[in-house]
């Protein structure tokens, strides 16, 4: 946006200034496109190019000192989604004590709930019903109205037929053929001890978003009736068991029918740091998924940016009239960010972005900045990788953005309403 007021300052119009600009994202897309490499066909090395790209992507968050240990946990969760890009089957869990170094990729999924009393705490070949039904109504709750009765019978009767009613929808569940029932909301004490007469787990109060995951990775349904349980699809699972981090109980489920679920347990001393890890980890996790999807990798260090920057500058050299003004301007832009990795390092950005330049235009394209020695080196040797798709969906988005602000020529704001004094008490 500081390129685009040098410009108009310069009496060039938008229009001009637009034209340019998508003439040198195309330039830039290109060049990227040409530098890019594709190392999918060969499984360990496509792995390696993962960790340096999670390496690069913790360098500058608080997972920095142990970036190798959660790049590894990464890498080995995104492999296990098998080239899709919903997250839903890797779940993050926080738990409190030990240090981050001892956070450990679980296998299967867990879930943050307890397993009601007197049922089992372990069933192999599980048979799951998931449901998001009231559990509660073994209790009088008639709200907005009143039920009178002449005797204190008359509401012993009531409870009664609640608790038939119960009864009922408990027997219901049972035909289902299930050894585990899991609800979203709460189980009341009757229908919780008719479940373990029967030999059934049940899981109370999973909330929405649990409920939902578990659902995908079991491969069962969510049900709210009964009525028809040859048209339901019950999760299944090889092993259900409780087990125990730090001081917490959990429930384990190994053996999922999406056997690419897994969990990712934070450990960490406070709170605050675990949900900043939590934070770290999804955005590795994003930018490994779409890897994946699209395997092909560019360099770091704001290698790519001069890479780019130099070949917007050449099409300004070739490109006549005042969208060259507009093309170069782009090109200075580019030319910012490994300005900005030099400045926030504390080094002297003129002397290594002119460094950087210089050796870019000699033809050494892979060239980028050593933050940690100050001066300028092949990202190859150093493995600073990015993702293709990221880098360049990052120059297609900031070009639209910049093209949709320019496109505005006035901002009007409807004043506030002024409000009239009220006078009803004078």
């Amino acid at each position: 946006m500081i390129e685009t007021e040098n410009l108009l300052a310069q009496k060039i119009h938008p229009q001009i200034i637009i034209s340019g600009w998508r003439k040198a994202t195309n330039e830039a897309v290109r060049s990227l496109e040409s530098t890019a490499k594709n190392n999918s066909s060969n499984l360990e090395q496509f792995k390696n190019d993962l960790m340096n790209i999670a390496r690069t992507t913790l360098s500058s968050k608080i997972l920095q000192g142990k970036k190798d240990h959660f790049a590894k946990l990464c890498v080995e969760a995104v492999l296990k989604l098998q080239g899709k890009t919903d997250l839903q089957g890797i779940q993050i869990i926080k738990r409190l004590g030990n240090n981050m170094s001892d956070s450990y990729l679980e296998e299967g999924f867990l879930l943050e709930k307890r397993i009601g009393i007197n049922m089992p705490k372990r069933i192999e070949n599980a048979r799951i019903l998931i449901a998001n039904t009231p559990m509660d109504t073994d209790k009088v709750k008639i709200f907005g109205s009143r039920v009178r009765v002449d005797s204190v019978l008359k509401v012993a009767e009531l409870e009664l037929a609640e608790k038939e009613k119960m009864k009922d929808k408990v027997d219901k569940i049972l035909q289902h053929d299930c050894n585990v029932f899991i609800n979203r909301q709460l189980i009341y004490d009757y229908p919780d001890q008719l479940f373990a007469q029967k030999g059934v787990m049940a899981i109370e109060h999973a909330d929405f978003e649990g409920v939902e995951r578990l659902a995908q990775v079991l491969g069962g349904d969510i049900v709210s009736t009964f009525d028809t349980p040859d048209k339901v699809r019950l999760g299944k699972c090889n092993l259900i068991e409780e087990i125990i981090i730090g001081e917490d109980k959990l429930i384990k489920f190994s053996g999922v029918a999406q056997g690419e679920a897994c969990t990712i347990v934070l450990r960490g001393a406070t709170q605050q740091i675990l949900d900043e890890a939590e934070r770290s980890i999804h955005d590795v996790l994003c930018v490994l998924s779409q890897t994946v999807k699209e395997p092909r990798i560019c360099y770091g260090g704001g290698s790519a940016e001069m890479l780019m920057a130099t070949a917007v500058s050449q099409l300004a050299e070739k490109t006549p009239g005042k969208e060259s003004v507009a093309i170069e301007s782009f090109a200075r832009a580019l030319r910012q960010l490994p300005t900005i990795i030099a400045d926030n390092a504390g080094y002297d950005s003129s002397e290594l972005v002119a460094n950087l330049r210089a050796a870019h235009a000699s033809g050494k394209s892979t060239y980028g900045l050593d933050m940690e020695n100050g001066q300028i080196t092949d990202m190859v040797q150093l493995g600073i990788l990015e993702s293709f798709h990221l880098k360049r969906q990052v120059v297609i988005s900031a070009a639209e953005a910049a093209e949709m602000v320019l496109r505005i020529d006035n901002i009007i704001r409807a004043p506030p309403r002024p409000r009239q004094r009220d006078m009803r008490h004078h």
